[in-house]
C-alpha cells in the first residue's frame, strides 16, 4: 500500500467524503492548506454532492492530478491535449480495476441512492455494504503510479 493510498483510507474513516480524502492525501505534495483543500474538493464527495456521478474518489484524484501535472496556458494545445490523456488514463485505469465503471451509481448499485443531499451516516453497516474504502485506496493507488510513472520520464 502506498503512502498517499493508506493516508486517503485514513481520512476517509475519519468522516472526510472520497474527494476529500484523496485529495487531501497528496497535500505533500500539492501543498496547499488543509483548509483550502478540504473547501475545494468537499463538493465531490458522493460523485457530486451525492448526485451519484463520477465517483468522488476519482475526482479527488483526477484534481490532484490536475494540481500536480496539469496545464496554464489556454492556448497550448499540446499541453492540454497531453493533461486530458494522463485525465483519461487515470479514470479508464479506475474503471477496469473497479468493475469496468467510474460512475458513483454503477459502483454501489442499489445502494447508491441520490434522493437526498443527507449523507448517509457513517457506522459499521455502511462500511460493510459500501466498498467506498476500497475505491478511494484504488484511485490513490492509480494518481501514485501515474505521477511514478511521469517523474521517470
Amino acid at each position: 500500500m502506498t503512502k498517499h493510498e493508506e493516508k486517503a483510507r485514513e481520512l476517509f474513516l475519519a468522516g472526510y467524503n472520497c474527494a476529500q480524502a484523496v485529495f487531501l492525501a497528496f497535500q505533500d505534495e500539492i501543498g496547499l492548506a488543509d483548509e483550502e483543500a478540504l473547501k475545494l474538493s468537499s463538493s465531490f464527495g458522493g460523485g457530486f454532492g451525492r448526485l451519484r456521478e463520477v465517483c468522488g474518489a476519482v475526482s479527488g484524484a483526477e484534481m490532484a492530478l490536475g494540481a500536480l501535472t496539469g496545464y496554464t496556458s489556454p492556448t497550448d494545445q499540446d499541453e492540454k491535449a497531453a493533461h486530458y490523456a494522463r485525465v483519461r488514463e487515470l479514470a479508464e485505469t479506475f474503471a477496469a480495476e473497479n468493475g469496468g465503471t467510474y460512475i458513483c451509481r454503477e459502483l454501489l448499485g442499489p445502494e447508491a441512492d441520490a434522493s437526498s443531499p443527507v449523507p448517509t451516516p457513517r457506522d459499521a453497516a455502511f462500511y460493510k455494504k459500501r466498498k467506498c474504502l476500497a475505491y478511494v485506496g484504488s484511485a490513490s493507488a492509480i494518481l501514485d503510479r501515474m505521477l511514478e510513472k511521469e517523474a521517470d520520464k
